[in-house]
């Protein structure tokens, strides 16, 4: 965050986003992601039933976004809670369809929203989730420091012969996640004229090893990244400056995405939810409607899930347990 994470690369809601996000990516316990087009939730047809179908998208922001939703719904509303694991574009689909009932983190797709929201209208905007997603390329501080001139793009050809690996070559390696993001970073690098060829790590998971190991020996590498992420506490590491972000370069984008030369916009991070919801999920809908918390809310679960070894479950006790101001506030009002 597709984070295109880009948190990875999740998308922007603007119109460069659309190119860029996403995400993304395979989560860290290694499942695959169901393409929700053609299955449905065993829940979701069940007329009458107090349940709710969340769509989960792979990265571990995500994950733990619904994480403390199930939990509170289940524990404190009473309802029945199925998750399903859903790449970007299918779950816009699928909420279309009514085989999801939500979707708690957006990074930005005008053209799915464009066709549902606006066009059809079987989905509904369902506020902001209180966390301003970003994607950008990034170098371990540690490496930073000795070399700040890193930081410019306008310099990364002068280091490239430092980041090659076996799998980049004769050039340096600029580091992506899976496959599957929707990514400006081939446009980026061919058009800046940069020594880098784009080399796919796979996963989140798999991405987030490779720079662990990386931090380990201390040896520099150049990833594109994203915000919110955990592993920034862990590694810290700093934003390389590109091209600045305008809307003629969006707008260039949109109409060719070969053409894009600047970076990625930060993009506050939306939810929908499917439009019948909206009038029939009662006590639910209201509480998703009120989800809202902070980046470092959202890094604390996430950490406790992928660094820490707990459960979606376990990790969602934990923070609800110790943050009863935040979440009662999204509570339903009983007046």
């Amino acid at each position: 965050m597709t984070r295109t994470r880009t948190r990875g690369a999740r998308r922007a809601t603007t119109a460069l986003a659309a190119l860029a996000s996403g995400a993304l990516l395979v989560s860290l316990s290694g499942c695959g992601a169901a393409d929700m087009t053609k299955q449905s939730s065993p829940f979701a047809a069940a007329k009458g039933a107090k349940s709710v179908t969340l769509s989960v998208q792979s990265w571990v922001g995500a994950q733990a976004n619904v994480a403390v939703a199930k939990y509170l719904l289940e524990h404190r509303l009473g309802y029945r809670v199925d998750t399903v694991q859903v790449d970007e574009i299918p779950a816009w689909d699928a909420l279309s369809q009514g085989r999801v009932d939500a979707i708690l983190e957006d990074w930005g797709h005008p053209d799915q929203e464009k066709r549902y929201v606006k066009d059809k209208k079987t989905i509904t905007a369902g506020g902001d989730l209180g966390v301003t997603g970003h994607i950008g390329w990034f170098v371990p501080k540690y490496w930073a420091d000795k070399h700040p001139d890193v930081t410019n793009w306008k310099n990364l050809n002068k280091y490239a012969s430092r980041l090659r690996t076996a799998e980049s070559g004769s050039k340096g390696q600029l580091m992506d996640g899976s496959p599957s993001y929707v990514t400006n970073d081939k446009a980026l690098v061919k058009n800046l004229k940069l020594d880098y060829d784009v080399v796919f790590a796979g996963s989140e998971a798999a991405q987030i090893t490779q720079i662990q190991q990386f931090a380990k020996e201390k040896k520099p590498f150049l990833s594109y990244w994203y915000e919110p992420q955990w592993l920034f506490n862990q590694v810290p590491m700093t934003e390389v400056k590109l091209p600045p972000y305008t809307a003629k370069c969006a707008d260039k984008g949109v109409k060719d995405p070969k053409s894009i030369d600047c970076a990625y916009p930060s993009t506050p991070l939306q939810k929908y939810f499917n439009t019948e919801f909206t009038r029939t999920g009662g006590d639910a809908a209201t509480f998703l409607k009120n989800f809202k918390w902070t980046k470092d809310d959202q890094n604390k679960v996430s950490a406790m899930i992928a660094s820490q070894g707990l459960s979606a479950d376990e990790a969602a006790k934990r923070w609800v347990d110790q943050n009863p101001d935040v979440w009662k506030k999204w509570l339903p009002d009983k007046k």
